[in-house]
């Protein structure tokens, strides 16, 4: 069934973080910051693969992101779904499912073998593309994915996430001109209000994230490893 009626954005907004914090997908450890991908750290970490493992909460989420794209990008504005290796595909499948649309997945490389293919399922020329995923931090490891699915003489000019750093200036830019528009559920500004709200955290853990969201690099410099 494809979903119409929802709630506005911010209630949307609201409502995922508060389902993230749930499940426990949210992790604040200031005392002890995560390393992420890039080596750096960071005092929060988000785990939306672990939403698969909820239905209830799996299920609403999905019906946010699809009724999302549709009320930004329109109606009628996608052919073909694609979900990026690895923890997009799960949630592509059940958007595609919603929005009653071929469901296709996108490899990070080539797989080396056989037919040497990064887009798997069909995906043909001309077919106006949505790429989804879990999450995007800057924007950068869409691009790769956006560029094997134009390859295919397809158009993309559209990703979204259940969620979205929202704390790098640089992310919507990067994307733009890349020619992509980025739709997505919440931001950590709404996992901090409603982790405030919630009484989720200890008081002096939620002062340090917010130190880190207001200037991100600036932590990251402060709390770099030697």
């Amino acid at each position: 069934m494809i979903p119409t009626s929802f709630p506005d954005k911010a209630e949307i907004a609201r409502l995922t973080a508060r389902m993230l914090l749930e499940i426990g997908a949210v992790n604040f450890r200031p005392e002890d910051p995560f390393i992420l991908a890039s080596g750096l750290p960071s005092p929060t970490y988000i785990d939306c693969r672990k939403l698969i493992s909820y239905p209830r909460i799996r299920s609403t989420l999905m019906d946010f992101l699809a009724v999302t794209v549709m009320r930004d990008a329109g109606f009628e504005a996608f052919d073909n779904i694609a979900g990026g290796e690895t923890a997009g595909i799960p949630f592509a499948a059940l958007v595609a499912e919603r929005l009653a649309l071929p469901m296709t997945y996108v490899r990070k490389k080539p797989k080396g073998y056989g037919k040497n293919a990064r887009i798997e399922g069909a995906m043909s020329e001309g077919e106006r593309v949505l790429l989804v995923e879990d999450l995007t931090t800057d924007g950068g490891s869409k691009l790769s994915f956006v560029d094997a699915i134009r390859e295919t003489g397809a158009t993309c000019g559209h990703t979204a996430v259940i969620f979205y750093y929202g704390i790098f200036p640089e992310t919507e830019k990067t994307l733009g001109d890349h020619g992509v528009q980025l739709h997505h559920l919440c931001t950590w500004w709404d996992v901090l209000a409603e982790a405030k709200s919630s009484g989720s955290f200890a008081p002096e853990t939620l002062t340090e994230v917010e130190a880190f969201l207001n200037a991100p690099r600036d932590w990251q410099e402060k709390n770099k490893r030697g």
